[in-house]
């Protein structure tokens, strides 16, 4: 063959990729046409793990500064006998049903700057701080892996910024098991005609369609591949693998298509809401998660609140408590009155992720026994503590008493080794030298994993599940 004809075949092989890339792109929305109740058998055993991130990292100031006792987000004390500050207030009712962490993060990324960190908030990942990046499998997907195929959709994954955002500037938490971005959806209406309102009737007809062009696609790949040197072959196994996720949701959809949808009460939504009002839209976001778990449509869900270093729509949240950008809270605290300010954000923050875990504490559990949120996990969380510093991330777990989670207790782990305090210039304090070590976040990610019914013995890395919880 020809120099010539080995590039017009390579561009012949390329058009149809970018057709096949076209499919797999286009696909999870054609297995979101219907959601039911699974067999009642399979009720029984239902578990849901929910993970919520914000951005920017939390109030701390010193323990000498008079903001300390009331403006801190990390509470005071350690095991039951902890006190809330009153950032924590809104959560109070609800003590026995969380715990909060401390001195838990990942420990490939605790020199990076904090603004680069949610990317491996649930893959513990080495992202780096920049060159090459990879990414590994996020927590949430792990775990849909293993209860995807009990329901309509695998995994439900939301942001307010919506996409993929970029590499260390991320608008998603979810991950495939090759380190790919997975897109989030940041639209209402988008989500709940997804899990709720058939498209068409035409649904068969695409998939067969679509069967069809991924045939080819993997034709055409099993042919090309021989030709390619070490590296595209690489490049060409990564694209293969998306090809073979494909695959099988097409399969599920098919499995799925003539399933009747779920019906649910949704008058009391605006799905239309957007950031320009800011408390109706998060609040929506969290009901769209709680209907996606009542109708068992999906049992795993991720949602990031917002993208780090004040990028993208989400910095605009804080107007909710008429407050200025959300992520110049976090400069600001050195300013008069600018711990409060901050506070009074992640208060407004903790308020409406209790609302959601109230909305699940109250709702008893289809089929079993307690309530729905006996029976799911609720992370909540950032990959930053004090300022841009990427270590003792702020964390609260909920709900899992069915599973033998023990809450009502503050998990103390950094103690007296907490950096807290405002930045005015200079040196940042992830850029400082630190003598205490955090414990692994991932030892904490592998008992949720194993408590939800994934047989694992590691995650990123761990192989020692979180004692005490």
């Amino acid at each position: 063959m020809t120099r010539s004809e080995h590039t017009d075949l390579a561009r012949v092989d390329r058009r149809r990729f970018l057709r096949g890339s076209a499919v797999a792109l286009a696909l999870p929305w054609l297995e979101s046409m219907a959601a039911a109740w699974p067999a009642s058998g399979a009720r029984d055993k239902r578990r849901r793990l929910a993970c919520v991130y914000f951005p920017d990292g939390v109030p701390m100031p010193l323990a000498e500064d008079p903001a300390y006792e009331d403006w801190s987000w990390f509470p005071h004390g350690s095991g039951k006998e902890y006190r809330f500050t009153k950032c924590f207030e809104p959560l109070a009712s609800l003590r026995e049903e969380f715990t909060v962490f401390s001195g838990l993060s990942h420990p490939a990324v605790r020199d990076v700057h904090g603004h680069s960190n949610a990317d491996q908030f649930l893959t513990g990942a080495d992202t780096g701080a920049k060159g090459d990046y990879r990414n590994g499998i996020s927590l949430d997907q792990v775990f849909a892996a293993h209860a995807g195929d009990e329901t309509r959709h695998a995994s439900m994954v939301l942001s307010t910024d919506g996409g993929t955002g970029t590499p260390r500037g991320a608008h998603t938490l979810s991950f495939t098991r090759t380190g790919r971005a997975i897109p989030a959806e940041h639209r209402p209406k988008r989500v709940f005609d997804t899990l709720f309102l058939k498209k068409d009737d035409d649904a068969a007809r695409r998939l067969a369609m679509s069967e069809s062009a991924l045939d080819d696609l993997l034709e055409d790949a099993r042919a090309l591949r021989g030709s390619l040197s070490a590296a595209d072959r690489e490049s060409l196994d990564e694209y293969l693998e998306s090809v073979r996720e494909t695959e099988l949701k097409v399969e599920k959809a098919k499995r799925w298509a003539r399933v009747p949808l779920p019906k649910v009460k949704a008058d009391h939504l605006n799905l239309d809401v957007t950031l320009e009002e800011p408390r109706l839209y998060l609040q929506t976001m969290y009901e769209l998660m709680y209907l996606a778990f009542r109708s068992d449509s999906t049992r795993t869900a991720s949602y990031q609140i917002g993208r780090e270093n004040g990028v993208g729509r989400s910095d605009i949240l804080s107007r909710a408590v008429d407050l200025p950008l959300s992520h110049q809270l976090s400069h600001d605290t050195k300013n008069p009155g600018g711990w409060e300010n901050f506070s009074v954000y992640c208060r407004f923050l903790n308020e409406e992720f209790g609302r959601f875990v109230k909305r699940l504490k109250d709702t008893p559990e289809p089929g079993g026994d307690g309530s729905m949120l006996d029976h799911s996990l609720l992370l909540f969380g950032s990959a930053s503590s004090a300022f841009h510093l990427s270590r003792n991330y702020p964390l609260i777990l909920a709900g899992g008493k069915d599973m033998g989670f023990r809450h009502g207790q503050y998990v103390n782990l950094i103690g007296d080794n907490a950096y807290g305090g405002s930045w005015s210039g200079g040196q940042e304090p992830w850029q400082r030298e630190f003598s205490h070590e955090d414990r692994p976040l991932a030892d904490l990610y592998l008992t949720m994993l194993q408590r939800l019914g994934v047989e694992t013995d590691t995650f990123a890395g761990s192989t020692t599940p979180l004692e005490g919880v």
